[in-house]
């Protein structure tokens, strides 16, 4: 079993408070408030980290996908938006918007949309989203 880890810290209340996030790697720490999550404060907060998280996923995903079906990977580049909008019940993760752009050989679109829509079912942080709206929009750039 692989187990990755990530530890945040905040200190003080929701409004005022500051924090910071660490990967258990070492990789990677940031700063996060109310306002780097709520308004655009320069810092980190959860959902751009999910973005990433789903983002780097999802293209491995896709590289896999094809490698496997023996296609020549150059390059995939994605982009993933995270929504996040305020409801009765409080702020909810509405959705996520994945971009990707791919450079494969010898491919034609219909069948790299195919691996893409593989790939977005299929990677494990889609599938640990899988109560959020994912939505694609997949570019194969020649």
């Amino acid at each position: 079993m692989i187990k990755r880890t990530a530890d945040a810290v905040w200190q003080g209340d929701l409004s005022q408070g500051k924090g910071e996030l660490q990967l258990g790697s070492g990789a990677f720490s940031g700063n996060y408030s109310f306002k780097t999550r709520f308004e655009d404060e320069p810092g980190t907060n959860p959902e751009e980290l999910i973005a990433a998280a789903h983002a780097g996923c999802f293209s491995m995903a896709l590289s896999a996908e094809l490698s496997k079906a023996g296609y020549a990977v150059d390059q995939i580049s994605t982009k993933a938006t995270v929504s996040m909008e305020k409801g009765d019940a409080g702020f909810a993760i509405s959705g996520i918007r994945l971009v990707t752009r791919a450079k494969v050989k010898d491919i034609e679109m219909d069948e790299f949309a195919k691996y893409a829509l593989g790939a977005k079912q299929n990677c494990p942080v889609s599938k640990a989203l899988a109560a959020v709206d994912i939505r694609l929009e997949a570019h194969l750039i020649k």
